[in-house]
Order: C-alpha cells, then structure tokens, then sequence
C-alpha cells in the first residue's frame, strides 16, 4: 500500500537503515511524503522515530537504503545542504537557543535568505505566531513551554521548507496548546508545506494527517490511511486507549 498515488512523491524512504556503533537503530524503513500531505509515523518511546527523522535531516547517517527529496538523493548530505533543498525540522524538546533572543533564534532558522526574501518570510511567520512578535527582543529560554514549541515550528519556517519535520511537537504541553499545535499543522499545510509529523498524540496526530506509519522495534509494521488505521483495532488497543488528550 502507497501513501499515494503519484509517482513522484515528495519525499520517499526506502529500505532505511541506520546503524549506531554494533546496535541497528532502523531496520528497512519505507514511507512516503506526497506534496501538500501530512504523513505522521507513530510508535511508542524508543523505537525509532527521531533516529529517523535524524536521517533525514542530515543529523545521523544511513547505513543502507535511499533518501530522496524531489528527486534529489539527499542520504547522508551535509545538514546545511539539505535544508538549502527544501527540508527542515523542528527537533523533539523544543530545542531553541536559550540565551539567545527570538528574532535571534529566528534569524539563524533563515540560514542564506536575505534582503526582501527575508524580510518577507519573517513578516509571514510573526503573522502566523503572534506571541513572537510580542518577544522579539526576549531570550528564548524566558518563554513558556508553549512559546518556545511556536518558536521551534518558526525557526523551521525561516528557511522556507517544502518539507516540514515535526518531532513530538505536543510533547509535554498542556492540552489547550496541544491542540493549538494540531490547528497549526494543519494550517502549515494549507500553505502548500508537505509535512511529517512524528507524535505519541496518536489521537491527535490521525485527526490531521492523511496517512499513518507505525513503527516497532525500528520497523513499519502497520501503514494506512489515517482514518483507517484510527478503526484499526490494533492501533486502538496499543495507542487509543490512553491516548486521549
């Protein structure tokens, strides 16, 4: 089964492999972005969602397998290079730089984008994030838990992605700003940013996104439209059970 029918998808993993020293993190992962979709790839702690969302973005290195953006191979390019083609990432534990102010944090996001290009793309993401404009001139680590997640998703904005990577972006925040976050990824994705979202928000992560992997063990072992996999009584007595938030 396919997340979709183009032949040319977004984004498309096959048969990933990421290796740490004599321990295999990712066994022969396979998933699929189309353009303009929301995939979310769910899974208990510990079994290999960030490790491959640090494959993607340059952070870790594939041991075996092919990534591809668009087309381009992007498997084990330098991090830079592959945000320059299109991919960023807001990481798990909302992770800005603290001593830092917001406009800061935002500029580094920006990497290369300069004079009206940048102004631009700011002017569009304090329009998204109002609670930043409010801050620009505060140090990020005064911002609340809340806060600082809009200001992740932001910096990941700045460098104008054609793929959004959203690491447990509901992580730890309270069920008002969760479902900010999901109202907000669904808006992103309006905007003609495709979108993979990895959560344990299984509830959640299946009312946004369109399509769903579940991971065991570094494996898929489950993949499926999302309102399917939602009906699945093996998703729903793993995850739904206690996942309502």
């Amino acid at each position: 089964m396919s997340a979709v029918d183009s032949p040319q998808p977004l984004l498309q993993v096959d048969r990933l492999g990421v290796r740490m020293g004599v321990q295999q993190i990712l066994h022969e992962v396979s998933l699929e972005v189309p353009e303009r979709g929301i995939i979310t790839v769910l899974g208990a702690n510990g079994v290999g969602k960030t490790t491959l969302m640090r494959a993607l973005s340059g952070i870790y290195r594939a041991s075996s397998g092919q990534i591809s953006l668009a087309g381009e191979p992007i498997a084990n390019l330098p991090s830079h290079r592959i945000v320059a083609l299109g991919l960023a990432q807001a990481p798990e534990g909302r992770q800005v730089f603290s001593n830092m102010t917001v406009r800061e944090n935002l500029v580094l996001g920006a990497g290369a984008l300069k004079g009206l290009v940048f102004e631009q793309t700011l002017h569009e993401v304090l329009e998204r994030f109002g609670v930043l404009r409010q801050r620009l001139s505060q140090q990020a680590g005064s911002l609340s838990g809340g806060e600082q997640q809009m200001l992740c998703i932001g910096r990941a904005l700045m460098a104008r992605p054609r793929l959004l990577l959203l690491d447990e972006p509901s992580l730890g925040l309270a069920p008002k700003i969760v479902k900010q976050i999901f109202e907000l990824i669904a808006s992103i994705r309006a905007t003609g940013t495709s979108i993979l979202l990895v959560e344990q928000n299984v509830r959640g992560a299946l009312k946004v996104a369109d399509f769903g992997y579940v991971m065991e063990g570094g494996r898929i072992v489950l993949e499926g439209p999302a309102a399917q996999l939602r009906d699945d009584p093996r998703v729903r007595d793993a995850y739904l059970g206690g996942a309502g938030h």
